[in-house]
């Protein structure tokens, strides 16, 4: 593995650590506890490391816990996964304060897991609401029935918003946790001595459902099933990732034809997730004629996927080894005469919004992130690359074909709601050109390649719509699932959004969150 000579100096330097070859691509270091914060700050600053998951595993054969803390090195396309193993109810030391981004990753081991991390100044009241959940369990521990309803619930009344802003006048200002129209569960206090919002504190897992727990124990095909239905916007994205960890696991190499077929399906729903990105943005400010405009490509992209596959939303499409269903020429040449028309009706669409003077008054300048702040919190996908950051999975750890075949990446500077508006039509009109420079030359032959069990486990991504997603997966033999680890980039993104509200005015709260384009499903997985 070809890894750079400072950290390899680095490793020998450290006695207390062992290492080996995990694969080609991926490094995996046996790290004590102690050596956690030095290794990781190593990894950011020397190495140029992302921040990829944190998971947490409980071996059957083992009084302990192994925690996996998973990077990458986007220049060099390489895994490393530091592994500690602690005991359960002993502490480890936060990394959150070097690796912001795995603030909320810590936060969820505690509340999941009951694993403490010292000097971590917010454990508690994350995933597991203390008004519905009593204190002490831990419902991803081997002893927790997921099947029935904790006896005892928790503090009900109890709770309060917590408030930051101590000044005379000042209100807290609470938006949800109950939504009109078709928005997800989520509650966000607005801090402010007046118009301006000063703090913003996000409460989410309304719609938590174990997807994890539920995992465990069952057959890796209905783990297909989990993976591409809990965040229906990126199914593909998300059953794509989960069948590549099946796919190490059983060795099995798929076919070019299957290959470039699913990241026709991948472009197509990247596509159609970023088109009803701008339908909200649309909406958010009033333009209902734009945001008509938007949901009727939404629409007639819903309409193609069911009549290339038999779905709206590609459920059902992907299985272990390729497809279940090839696409004949007469679907083919339909694909490549509908995707053109489409195509103009998204660049008509983004001229109107440019001639707006009165639309682009709300959104320039809204909800800015900067490119330092994006990265203190390892922000992925398009809020990433309107940013100035400069990633994207296809690339920096290239799957399937896209290391032949990888598309141009746009990356905006500003980092504000306009920037994050010109990112969804330029990734839209990349995967368009993308889709139709790959139907001409697909090759023939088989969708589906065997694809044994085997015991064993994987880390698998894929660049889904919103960004990053990675995948950890590990099986038996005879096919059930003893883990699955869910990464999403909705996860990653929503610990971002307090920091690009804060000193907006009240009025822009709903553009700066339609500019975002988070899903709640994603996050509450």
């Amino acid at each position: 593995m070809n890894i750079t000579t400072e950290l390899q100096n680095w490793l020998h330097s450290m006695p207390a650590l062992s290492w080996h070859e995990h694969s080609e691509q991926w490094l995996q270091i046996g790290c004590p506890a102690e050596q956690l914060p030095a290794l990781t700050q190593h990894l950011l600053e020397k190495e140029e490391a992302e921040f990829a998951t944190l998971l947490v595993e409980e071996p059957a054969d083992s009084e302990n816990l192994a925690v996996h803390y998973l990077f990458y090195l986007p220049a060099a396309g390489k895994l490393i996964e530091l592994k500690v193993e602690v005991k359960a109810g002993t502490e480890l030391p936060a990394i959150s304060d070097t690796v912001h981004a795995a603030d909320w990753h810590e936060r969820e081991a505690w509340d999941l897991y009951g694993l403490r991390f010292s000097g971590h100044p917010f454990l508690g009241d994350f995933v597991l609401h203390d008004d519905d959940w009593p204190e002490g369990v831990d419902p991803m521990r081997r002893q927790f029935d997921g099947s029935k309803r904790p006896e005892v619930h928790g503090l009900g009344a109890e709770w309060a918003p917590p408030r930051l802003l101590q000044e005379e006048g000042a209100i807290v200002f609470p938006i949800g946790p109950v939504w009109g129209d078709f928005n997800e569960s989520g509650l966000w206090l607005l801090e402010t001595p007046g118009e301006q919002i000063r703090y913003l504190h996000t409460r989410l897992f309304y719609k938590y459902r174990g997807v994890e727990k539920i995992a465990e124990g069952r057959t890796v095909d209905q783990g297909l099933l989990l993976a591409e239905r809990f965040a229906g916007a990126s199914a593909f994205a998300h059953g794509w990732a989960y069948c590549q960890a099946l796919e190490q696991i059983g060795e099995c190499v798929l076919s070019p034809r299957a290959e470039q077929l699913r990241m026709v399906f991948a472009e197509l729903e990247r596509i159609r997730h970023h088109a009803a990105n701008i339908a909200e943005i649309a909406g958010s400010t009033a333009l209902s004629v734009a945001k008509a405009l938007a949901q009727g490509i939404v629409e007639d992209l819903l309409r193609l996927s069911a009549r290339l596959c038999g779905h709206r939303y590609f459920f059902g499409v992907l299985k272990p080894g390729g497809l279940r269903q090839d696409l004949d020429t007469a679907t083919l040449e339909m694909l490549h005469s509908t995707l053109p028309a489409i195509d103009q009706r998204m660049r008509a669409l983004e001229q109107h919004l440019e001639e707006s003077s009165s639309f682009l008054d709300r959104i320039e300048e809204m909800g800015t992130l900067d490119r330092q702040m994006a990265k203190t919190y390892g922000v992925v996908g398009p809020i990433a690359r309107a940013s100035g950051r400069n990633i994207d999975l296809r690339r920096n750890l290239p799957y399937g074909q896209y290391g032949f075949l990888a598309p141009e990446i746009p990356v905006e500077q500003e980092g504000d709601g306009y920037a994050r508006l010109r990112l969804f039509f330029a990734e839209s009109r990349i995967s368009v050109k993308l889709i139709l420079d790959l139907l001409p030359c697909l090759p023939d032959g088989p969708i589906h390649s065997a694809c044994p069990i085997r015991e064993g486990h994987a880390l698998s991504w894929v660049e889904a719509p919103s960004g990053a997603t990675f995948h950890w997966l590990r099986c038996t033999g005879n096919g059930l699932i003893t883990r699955l680890r869910l990464g999403t980039p909705g996860f990653r993104n929503w610990h971002a959004f307090e920091r690009a509200i804060e000193g907006a005015a009240f009025q822009d709260f709903p553009i700066i969150l339609a500019t975002w384009g988070l899903s709640v499903a994603e996050n509450d997985r």
